[in-house]
């Protein structure tokens, strides 16, 4: 019988861990396949991981692995999969708005000789018109910025095969965008739509600021296009300064304009200078990527193990 490995990384969610688990359990049960549910405590400061205990000794289909603080849900991710031991991988939020039983069609999608297998979100509900503004530009943005196919409207929820988990966990980038890496390995992939639903307790852990960081993660792992764009936006910036000493020369000269020069030249300075912090800041990020690879250190570390064999 096939083995899936469900992953759901863990952050702050003690009013409704219990819940998650039973609804996940159930769900596993109707699948006709073998299981385990590996949870990820991403640093919870609240009751999560003991309330995780309790669940692996009661429950000895589900482990539990703790990080020695918060690493992050990308770094979460990428843990459950190395430890996971399915011939399938599933990873899912705790919070459960994207619905279990679409495993079960996940499921028969990889029976069917797909590789992966994404959730794509065909209505959000109870989300912010702001969130859902910000989601679908973000979506769309880094579409157009790179080279690779990332689908839009899509998640960290979706199935893997054994063989892309296998290349996922060889890949060595500690700033991780999955669903990114997750397309760029290629494969044949299909995607299977559902309504994402409300949360049930909690709020949503991803900040405006997290967000923006997945974002910033996302675009700098795969596009090259914004140093592209700092590049133009500096000879843009030297060609309109040209232009505009030209211009301002001649009419000076013609005696149609008479010109306060330092007034003229210290507002254009400040503009040119504003675009270079603009080019700066984006080759910045690049560089900041790069320490954090040259640097090696691991992109996440385990202080408790409950429920593996090892």
């Amino acid at each position: 019988m096939s083995l899936v490995s469900v992953v759901v990384p863990v952050y702050n969610e003690e009013e409704l861990i219990e819940w998650s688990h039973g609804r996940l359990k159930e769900t596993m049960d109707s699948s006709g396949v073998d299981y385990e549910l590996i949870f990820v405590n991403d640093g919870s400061r609240d009751r999560s991981p003991e309330l995780l205990r309790s669940i692996c000794e009661s429950d000895p289909r589900s482990k539990m692995l703790s990080f020695s603080r918060n690493f992050g849900h990308q770094c979460a991710i990428s843990a459950g999969m190395r430890e996971s031991k399915g011939d399938a991988v599933v990873v899912i939020d705790a919070d459960l708005q994207d619905p279990p039983e679409v495993i079960l069609a996940m499921i028969e999608k990889w029976r069917e000789g797909y590789d992966v297998v994404y959730g794509k979100r065909g209505k959000r509900k109870g989300e912010t018109a702001f969130k859902l503004l910000t989601a679908k530009i973000f979506y769309r943005v880094l579409d157009s910025l790179t080279t690779v196919d990332i689908p839009v409207d899509t998640g960290d929820f979706r199935l893997l095969s054994r063989r892309v988990c296998d290349v996922m966990n060889s890949l060595p980038e500690h700033n991780r965008y999955i669903r990114g890496l997750v397309s760029w390995v290629g494969f044949k992939q299909c995607a299977v739509e559902y309504i994402r639903e409300e949360r049930t307790a909690g709020e949503t852990k991803y900040t405006l600021k997290k967000m923006i960081r997945l974002a910033t993660d996302g675009i700098v792992s795969f596009s090259y296009k914004p140093l592209m764009f700092a590049a133009g936006l500096g000879v843009f910036t030297a060609a309109a300064s040209a232009l505009y000493l030209i211009v301002a020369l001649i009419l000076d000269l013609c005696g149609v304009w008479a010109i306060n020069g330092l007034y003229y030249i210290g507002g254009f300075i400040l503009m040119a200078l504003g675009f270079l912090m603009i080019a700066v800041g984006i080759v910045g990020r690049y560089l900041g990527q790069m320490l954090d690879e040259a640097r090696g250190r691991p992109y996440y570390i385990i202080a408790e193990k409950v429920g593996f064999d090892d």
